[in-house]
C-alpha cells in the first residue's frame, strides 16, 4: 500500500501545485509585460532614429531604421507573447521538470535497470521537441514581422484617412491590408500544422517508451530480477514520469516561440543609438548664441548624398534670422541638427561657445522650441495642448501665450473656449488655427531659441504680421530662426541666409541682398511677381 499511497499523494500535489503556479504566473505575466513595455518606450522615445543592432554577444549585426509599425508590434503583440509564455508556460515547465527529477529518483530506488532503460529512451523522445522548437522560434519571428507589416498598413491608413477618402481608395487599402493578413494567416496555418505534427509524434514516442518498458520489465520479472510488486510500482511511477515528460515536450515549443518574440523585443531594448551620450551641461542662464562651423551632413538612409556641405552660419540672441532657399536646400535639416535628432558627419555646432553635445538633452529641448509647418496637436483640450510642454502652467500663462500667438480671439469663440477638444491630430480646428495653437505651445515655455519652420504658412497676411510683430516686441532677448517661403516674413528679419543645394550662397539683411542682385534678389522678384499675379486674378474674378 505504501507505493500506492505515494502515488496518491503525488497525484494530489499534481492537482494543487499547478493552481498555485498559475496564480503566481498571472501576476508575473502582468509584471513582465508592463516592464517590457516601459523598457521599449524608454528605448524608442529618444530622438535617435537610426541605431546599430547587436547580437547577444555584443557583436554588431546590422544597421536599421526604427519604423513606427515595428515599435507598435513590439509593444503589443511581442510583449504579450513573451510575457504569457514565460510567466505561465515557463513556470509550469520548471514545476514539471522538478517533478521529473523527483519521480526518476523514486524509480531508481525500485529498479536501477528499468530506470537506465527509461533514461536511454529519453534522448530519442527529446530530439523531436528540440527540432520542432527551433522551427517554432524561426516561425515566430516571421509571424511577428508579418504582423508588424499589417500594423503598418492599418496605422498608415487610419492616420491618412482624409487622403484615402479623397481618392476614393478605401477598397484599395482594404485589399492591401487583406493581403498582409493573408500572409500572416498562411504562417499561422504552418504553425498550427507543425504543432499538431509535433504533438502526435510526442504522443507516439511516449507510447513506444511505455510499451518497451512493460516488455523489458516483464522479462526482468520472468528472470526474477524484479518482483511483480516493484514492477507495478515502477509502472505507476513511470506513468506519472512520462506524463510530466509529455508536458515538458508540449510546453517547450511555446517557450521557443517566446524566445523568438523576445529576440525582436531585446533587439530594441539592447539597441545602441548612433548618437553620443547625453551631455552634462545645464547652465541656469542661456544666451542662445548658436554657431554652425563647417557642417557637412547626410541622412543615414542616403549616406552618399550630402544635404549640407560645409555650412557655416550664426544665430544671434535678440535677432530674427531667416533661412531662405528652394525646397531641398537643407533648411529643415539644420533644424534637425539643432534639435540633435541627427549628428553631422563633419563640423561642429556650438551653443554659447560650447559644443551642443555637451548639454543635457532634456535641458536643450526645454530651451529650444520648434514649430513646424504641420504641427501635431493631441486629442485633448486646447488648454492641455498649449501647456503640453509646461504642465504646471497657470491659466494666465496659457492665455498670455495664446495672445502672443494671435490665437486668444478664435479660441475664446470656440464652443467650449480653451476646453474645446482639438480632435485627433488637431482635426477639429483649421490649419491656421492649429499653427497658432502650436506657436502658443512653443511660447509658453519661454524658450531661449525659437524655431519657426514655415510655421505661418496657413496664416493670412494680417495674422502673420501680428504674430511677427508680437514676437519682435515680447521676445527681445530670444534667438529666433525663421524658415519661410514668404517674402513678407523674410524682409523684416535682422539677418537673412540664403541656402542653395546645401550651401550658404548669400547672407545679409533684406536691402543688402537686394543690392547684390543675386539669388535672394531673384527670390524676391519671383515672390512679387506671384503676388501681383494673384491680385490680378482676384480683380478679374471680382469683375466677373
Amino acid at each position: 500500500m505504501k507505493p500506492l499511497t505515494t502515488v496518491v499523494n503525488l497525484t494530489a500535489a499534481n492537482a494543487c501545485v499547478p493552481v498555485v503556479a498559475l496564480l503566481d504566473s498571472g501576476s508575473a505575466g502582468n509584471f513582465i509585460s508592463g516592464s517590457l513595455c516601459r523598457q521599449l518606450k524608454l528605448k524608442t522615445s529618444p530622438s535617435p532614429l537610426i541605431y546599430q543592432v547587436h547580437s547577444v554577444t555584443g557583436k554588431p549585426l546590422s544597421r536599421k531604421t526604427i519604423r513606427r509599425c515595428d515599435i507598435v508590434s513590439r509593444i503589443t503583440t511581442d510583449t504579450n507573447t513573451m510575457s504569457e509564455s514565460l510567466s505561465e508556460k515557463l513556470s509550469l515547465l520548471m514545476w514539471y521538470f522538478m517533478r521529473v527529477i523527483f519521480l526518476f529518483g523514486s524509480m531508481m530506488l525500485l529498479s536501477l535497470r528499468l530506470s537506465v532503460f527509461t533514461a536511454l529512451g529519453l534522448p530519442i523522445i527529446w530530439i523531436i521537441p528540440e527540432f520542432s522548437g527551433r522551427f517554432y522560434q524561426k516561425l515566430s519571428v516571421q509571424v511577428q514581422e508579418s504582423l508588424a507589416k499589417a500594423n503598418d498598413v492599418a496605422t498608415e491608413t487610419f492616420s491618412s484617412m482624409k487622403t484615402v477618402r479623397s481618392f476614393a481608395n478605401e477598397d484599395g487599402e482594404t485589399e492591401r491590408y487583406k493581403k498582409c493578413l493573408e500572409g500572416t494567416y498562411a504562417l499561422n496555418k504552418v504553425e498550427a500544422a507543425a504543432y499538431a505534427a509535433s504533438t502526435w509524434t510526442n504522443s507516439m514516442s511516449s507510447l513506444a517508451l511505455k510499451v518497451s518498458i512493460l516488455y523489458y520489465g516483464g522479462r526482468l520479472v520472468t528472470g526474477s530480477d524484479v518482483s511483480s510488486g516493484d514492477l507495478v510500482s515502477f509502472v505507476l511511477y513511470e506513468l506519472q514520469f512520462t506524463s510530466a515528460v509529455e508536458v515538458l515536450m508540449s510546453y517547450w515549443p511555446h517557450v521557443k516561440k517566446a524566445v523568438g518574440a523576445s529576440e525582436k523585443i531585446f533587439e530594441y531594448v539592447d539597441r545602441k543609438p548612433e548618437i553620443p551620450p547625453d551631455g552634462s551641461l545645464a547652465p541656469p542662464t542661456l544666451k542662445g548664441h548658436v554657431r554652425f562651423e563647417n557642417i557637412t551632413f547626410a541622412y543615414p538612409k542616403r549616406p552618399d548624398t550630402d544635404v549640407l556641405k560645409k555650412v557655416s552660419l550664426e544665430l544671434k540672441p535678440g535677432q530674427i534670422t531667416a533661412l531662405v532657399g528652394p525646397s531641398g536646400s537643407g533648411k529643415t535639416s539644420i533644424v534637425s541638427l539643432l534639435e540633435r535628432f541627427y549628428q553631422p558627419q563633419n563640423g561642429e555646432i556650438l551653443l554659447d561657445h560650447k559644443p551642443l553635445l555637451s548639454y543635457k538633452d532634456q535641458y536643450l529641448h526645454e530651451k529650444i522650441s520648434v514649430v513646424s509647418q504641420e504641427p501635431v496637436l493631441f486629442a485633448r483640450s486646447v488648454r492641455e495642448n498649449i501647456k503640453y510642454g509646461k504642465e504646471n502652467a497657470s491659466d494666465e500663462e496659457i492665455q498670455a501665450a495664446a495672445k502672443l500667438a494671435n490665437a486668444d480671439d478664435f479660441i475664446s469663440n470656440l464652443p467650449k473656449g480653451y476646453d474645446t477638444d482639438a480632435g485627433e491630430k488637431g482635426g477639429q480646428v483649421s490649419g491656421g488655427q492649429k499653427q497658432r495653437i502650436a506657436i502658443a505651445r512653443a511660447l509658453i515655455q519661454k524658450p531661449q531659441i525659437l524655431v519657426l519652420d514655415d510655421a505661418t504658412s496657413s496664416l493670412d497676411t494680417e495674422s502673420e504680421h501680428r504674430v511677427y510683430s508680437a514676437l519682435r516686441k515680447d521676445l527681445k532677448s530670444c534667438t529666433v530662426l525663421l524658415i519661410t517661403h514668404r517674402l513678407s516674413g523674410v524682409e523684416n528679419a535682422d539677418h537673412i541666409i540664403f541656402l542653395r543645394e546645401g550651401e550658404v550662397v548669400e547672407e545679409g539683411n533684406h536691402d543688402q541682398l537686394l543690392a547684390k542682385q543675386g539669388y535672394y534678389a531673384e527670390f524676391a522678384k519671383q515672390q512679387n511677381t506671384a503676388i501681383h499675379r494673384n491680385n490680378a486674378e482676384d480683380v478679374t474674378f471680382t469683375d466677373q
